[in-house]
């Protein structure tokens, strides 16, 4: 059993090591994008949000 431990992290460790990372630049790149796009998401459904509940207070009232 301990020996099937010891073999499943040798070959993670050897799996990791050939892993494509990407740089430093890629990273903060595709980080500014996903967290630009979910800005963009976050202010559009919060509009949606104002703007169906002016017209349901709208439509109630």
């Amino acid at each position: 059993m301990i020996a099937r431990i010891k073999n499943y992290f040798k070959e993670s460790y050897n799996e990791l090591r050939k892993v494509n990372w990407p740089t430093k630049n890629e990273t903060i790149n595709l980080t500014l994008v996903v967290v630009g796009f979910s800005l963009a998401i976050a202010i559009f459904l919060g509009f949606l949000d104002m703007l169906f509940s002016y017209l349901l207070s709208q439509l109630l009232l």
